[in-house]
Formats: structure tokens, C-alpha cells, sequence
């Protein structure tokens, strides 16, 4: 195991991510503006966004891009800076760097070499709309942006709706009606909760259940970035969904749905479907192979 103890003296530079305000410029941190003030640069996911915090707060460290199409070529350099003992700041433009933004393979080289990294907390969206949902926080799950394609999206949320946590996605404005339309096509009327511009002067959360949020969502001029926050499956509904997918197959078909979604040989998946069925494994096998 490799042990980085972040508040050492180290030979390298460090990388610090850095989260910046979701909406509201008074929710930085002070240590994360005296790091920004401190590292030798600072990569931005887009540096006119963060040009604007930095004149804000006086901060006059130099600024690089580092984003999507960029990045490859920009990694290298920024490790070269830490390999000189010089500290990196990471920012993107709203948020924590690397949560559905630029920075987790930068992350992972640092790491990779030995670089230490260290992480400030600070504005997140994803958390503000889940303890505000009003929806259970025991346990949750974040996924993010949902595959813009139908196809991919179907398939992805028929994964999802067997997840017992709550879930929490990001969404752009302009796709909300049709994510929530498949959403509650796939988990059936659930509780969920959208938040709406958080942090900002126009913030809202709107709480209810996706029938409700879909009619919301159709009679409205949508505006601002939103979260969606989802109930998790519940213990009646996996029950069913763990019955429904093989109660109408016969024991061939449902050895041969493990072999084909899973990519495992006969004889494991026979096991898998005796276990299924509370059957023994050489009545699967004589149905599968015998009969």
C-alpha cells in the first residue's frame, strides 16, 4: 500500500484540488483562497470562468487551462511542475474537480508517480440537493450526467432501478423533461426531488414524485442547472425484480441468459441458477444438458 501523510514536508510539489462556489462567491473556504494564493499555478477548466473569482478575491497566481481536450497534453507538464517541487492547484469552473468535471486522470498520474494529493472540501452540488431533498440520506449513489442516447439511457437506468440507495444525477435544462419522462418510465413513481440553481439567487427545490415532477417539468420554461434526486428501490420492488426476470423461463433459457450477460461457462452458470431456484445443481444440469 502506498501512504501519502499530506501534512509532511515532501521532496515533490503538491496537488491540491481545490473546490470553487457552485453560485454563491461567499461559499469558498479560506483555505481554499489561501491555497489559491499559494501554489506556484493553477489549472482551470476554463480560465476566462476563473479569471473573474480570482479578480474577485485578488488572487494573482498564474493560470493555465487544463479541460477535456486538452488534457493529455497537459498532464505531462503539470507533473514536470511537481516534479520540481512546485505546488498545483486544481479548479474546475463550479465545484469538486473531478466530479463529473476535469481532474480524476490527473489524480491518478499524481498518485501513480507518488505525488502527494490533497483534496479541500467546499461546495459540492450533488450533496446541497441530497440533504435538501427530503429523501433518505442513509445510503446514495451518484451517477452524474445519464447517456444522452436512448438506447444507452434505457439501458442504463434498467441497471439502476434495482439500486436500493438514493440516487443523484446532474442535468442540463434542456434535456430535463425527456431524463425524467425515462426515469419514470423505468422506476415507476418513485419520491424525487430537483434542485434548481443551488446556492444562487434564484435557487428552488421542488419536492414530490416523478408522475408530478414530469407534468412540472412539461408546463415549465426550464431554466438553470439542475439535480435530480431519486428514491432508491425499495425491498418489495427488488423481490419482484429479482422473480420477474426468470419466472417465465425454463431452465435452459435461464442458464443461457447467464452465459450470455455474464461471459461465464456452462457449468457456472448452472451453479448461478440452482441457487436461484433453491434447486440442486445436477437437476439444472440434467435439465440444461440431458433433457
Amino acid at each position: 500500500m502506498q501512504s501519502q501523510k499530506s501534512f509532511e514536508k515532501h521532496q515533490t510539489g503538491m496537488l491540491f484540488i481545490i473546490p470553487t462556489p457552485i453560485g454563491n462567491l461567499q461559499d469558498i473556504t479560506l483555505r481554499a483562497l489561501e491555497t489559491l494564493k499559494q501554489v506556484h499555478t493553477v489549472a482551470a477548466e476554463d480560465t476566462r470562468n476563473t479569471i473573474k473569482l480570482f479578480n474577485h478575491f485578488d488572487i494573482q497566481t498564474p493560470l493555465i487551462s487544463y479541460h477535456e481536450h486538452n488534457r493529455k497534453a497537459r498532464e505531462q507538464m503539470l507533473l514536470d511542475l511537481l516534479a520540481e517541487g512546485k505546488d498545483i492547484g486544481l479548479v474546475s469552473d463550479a465545484g469538486m474537480p473531478a466530479i463529473s468535471d476535469p481532474g480524476q486522470e490527473l489524480v491518478q498520474a499524481a498518485a501513480a508517480v507518488g505525488y502527494p494529493v490533497v483534496v479541500l472540501p467546499g461546495a459540492n452540488a450533488a450533496l446541497v440537493a441530497l440533504v435538501g431533498s427530503g429523501i433518505s440520506t442513509d445510503a446514495y449513489q451518484f451517477f452524474g450526467f445519464l447517456p444522452r442516447k436512448k438506447k444507452d439511457l434505457t439501458k442504463e437506468l434498467e441497471k439502476l432501478r434495482k439500486v436500493p440507495a438514493t440516487l443523484v444525477f446532474y442535468e442540463s435544462p434542456h434535456r430535463l423533461k425527456e431524463t425524467l419522462a425515462a426515469i419514470h418510465d423505468s422506476f415507476g413513481n418513485r419520491k424525487v426531488a430537483l434542485g434548481r440553481e443551488l446556492t444562487k439567487r434564484y435557487e428552488e427545490f421542488l419536492r414530490g414524485n416523478l408522475q408530478e415532477a414530469v407534468e412540472w417539468a412539461a408546463s415549465e420554461n426550464l431554466r438553470g442547472e439542475f439535480c435530480i434526486v431519486v428514491e432508491g428501490a425499495s425491498e418489495a420492488e427488488l423481490q419482484e425484480a429479482e422473480q420477474a426476470f426468470w419466472e417465465n423461463m425454463s431452465v435452459q433459457e435461464h442458464v443461457d441468459w447467464y452465459i450470455e450477460k455474464d461471459g461465464i461457462p456452462s457449468k457456472q452458470a448452472i451453479k448461478q441458477v440452482a441457487s436461484d431456484r433453491k434447486l440442486a445443481k445436477r437437476d439444472v444440469y440434467q435439465a440444461y444438458h440431458v433433457e
